[in-house]
């Protein structure tokens, strides 16, 4: 890597960072508990716990599993469960047993849940009661032996606790009628475990600590195995990049993706518990209201998520009366940020969104802009400390500044492998040990990376190659334009042409206008040939447009 450009755009940040201040996640959490044990960690739904209260309850829970449970050091947990208190407590416990966490979004098929839990080989699983119908017709399939199930209002206050699951399951009837004989109330076991009788496991940053499973939008899931130490590296890293910003137990950070998403997992739940920062879990990020309702209440410092969130709060006229002050750092990733809802954000905000870059493979992080970056500059950053990253051409060698290839990735935050998957680990990484992450970028002559897409995503025109992030961003620069997705689709003159699926912000928008204003912006050749107007678009857990479920209908 260039160190005269990285130092000169992120003043005061390490080149290297090292690897042995900590051995595992535990000695992370364990030295915040200390350091903030009267500081609030987590809040959600009007109930806060303090870091110290953290410390009890997840020792309390890794107790229950290790001595109710009988559960060891390397037996696979499964967490089902939406933003909720629950969700960190258990977390806790399972690392702290030197057990590992299994996350599953609660929102998955019982196909998918099948797959899952017989592909990690789960012993346990903590799941939100919502869910529990689709573990009911697939649990005898899998090895499953332990169940303990939760409800949203379980971790809350007296009465409240009891009206809002009443509330959830009988007025608002989300919770389907299940039967898991045998099963555990969550505060049951809480109740059961002894914080004395909890035995601290022995780890090192060789030993895993979860299975997070990726590749489902693209084809079979897979356990991507991130150890202690990939967390603990890129904790170090991004922790790295962001806290000359930042002030140690002051902080607080709005939690609106799922921690069960790698994202969220480790720039929220790791790195600012890591600094004493308290996470304002948001539950249903999806009510647009409800969410500003609740940003309003906190002066928070930090906020992370993707593109579409971003989007549909700078849509809400009362997010644009909030005070945003205190605010310190946006940071957007999962899905490229998209250059009017950034200059947008900034608008109203007066703060910077930066846009990141990483995978679940590498835990995630690789690179970030510059925290003190003036504008947005269409590009995913450089890369984090101890991580290099390079543009490679199909044949694994280096293209040179300005040409486009995959974007290949070393650093200790890459993962282990896929969970008893050789061959796919195989496929994804070079001979010189970077793996390849299938994302089409460029370098500038500063290192600065933009990427152009994901090859899979790749549009051929008569031979031309068309990225559709570029055909997004034009088209979502209408003012008429809420959101868009761009696929490729058979022609028979010319292989594919574009088509774009657009959600109106404004009704009188129709495809007429749209297409000459993509002919004042693109290449004859880039330009839309259909263009289908819907309500909504499709989206994964977390809020990414899945291309994909656009295009099966199109072929």
């Amino acid at each position: 890597m260039n160190r005269e450009w990285y130092s000169s755009y992120q003043e005061g940040v390490p080149h290297e960072i090292n690897m042995d201040e900590y051995n595992s996640i535990p000695h992370i959490l364990e030295e915040s508990f200390k350091n903030f044990k009267d500081r609030p960690s987590f809040h959600c739904m009007g109930k806060s716990f303090t870091f110290g209260e953290m410390d009890y309850l997840s020792k309390k829970f890794g107790s229950f599993l290790q001595n109710e449970l009988g559960l060891t050091k390397g037996s696979r947990v499964a967490l089902m469960m939406p933003n909720i208190l629950q969700y960190p407590v258990a977390l806790f416990g399972i690392l702290r047993a030197g057990m590992i966490a299994v996350n599953v979004n609660p929102l998955y098929t019982d196909r998918e849940l099948e797959h899952q839990l017989k592909d990690s080989g789960a012993d346990a699983i903590i799941i939100f009661e919502n869910s529990a119908q689709i573990l009911q017709k697939v649990i005898s399939k899998t090895q499953v032996k332990h169940v303990i199930t939760t409800s949203i209002g379980d971790m809350l206050p007296f009465p409240k606790s009891l009206l809002v699951n009443f509330v959830i399951k009988h007025v608002k009837k989300m919770v389907p009628t299940w039967s898991l004989p045998g099963s555990i109330k969550f505060n049951d076991a809480l109740a059961k475990g002894d914080d004395s009788t909890f035995k601290k496991a022995d780890l090192t940053k060789e030993d895993t600590a979860f299975l997070q499973y990726t590749g489902g939008t693209t084809g079979v899931s897979k356990g991507a195995e991130l150890t202690h130490g990939n967390i603990v590296a890129n904790m170090l890293q991004a922790r790295a990049w962001i806290q000359k910003d930042l002030v140690d137990g002051q902080e607080i950070i709005v939690t609106p993706l799922p921690l069960y998403h790698i994202f969220s997992l480790t720039a929220n739940c790791i790195i600012f518990s890591s600094i004493g920062a308290l996470n304002v879990l948001v539950t249903n990020p999806r009510d647009i209201p409800g969410f500003v309702k609740e940003l309003s209440k906190w002066k928070f410092s930090a906020i992370t998520g993707v593109n579409t969130l971003f989007n549909a709060l700078l849509n809400n006229e009362e997010f644009k009366k909030l005070d945003f002050s205190s605010l310190k750092v946006t940071l957007g990733g999962g899905m490229a940020v998209q250059r009017a809802v950034a200059e947008n954000w900034k608008e109203v905000t007066g703060k910077p969104l930066i846009e990141a870059y990483g995978l679940t493979e590498t835990s995630p992080a690789a690179s970030i802009n510059p925290i003190n970056i003036p504008e947005y500059n269409g590009k995913i950053g450089i890369p984090i400390p101890s991580t290099d990253i390079k543009v490679i051409d199909d044949d694994e060698n280096e293209v040179a500044v300005g040409e486009r290839g995959e974007i290949a990735i070393k650093g200790p935050q890459v993962m282990k492998g896929y969970w008893n998957r050789p061959d796919e680990t195989a496929k994804v990484m070079t001979k010189d040990g970077y793996f390849k992450t299938g994302d089409i970028a460029t370098k500038d002559e500063k290192g600065y990376f933009q990427i152009v897409d994901r090859k899979k995503d790749m549009i051929l025109v008569s031979g031309f190659n068309v990225y559709p992030n570029e055909i997004e961003d034009v088209v979502v620069s209408h003012e008429k334009v809420l959101e868009v997705a761009a696929i490729g689709v058979p022609h028979e003159k010319s292989g594919e042409i574009v088509k774009i699926f657009v959600v109106k912000k404004d009704p009188s928008l129709d495809k007429d206008e749209l297409i000459k204003f993509c002919k004042e912006e693109l290449t004859g050749y880039k330009v839309p040939k259909l263009v289908e107007f819907r309500d909504e678009l499709p989206k994964s857990n977390v809020g990414k447009i899945l291309r994909k479920d656009l295009r099966e209908p199109a072929k």
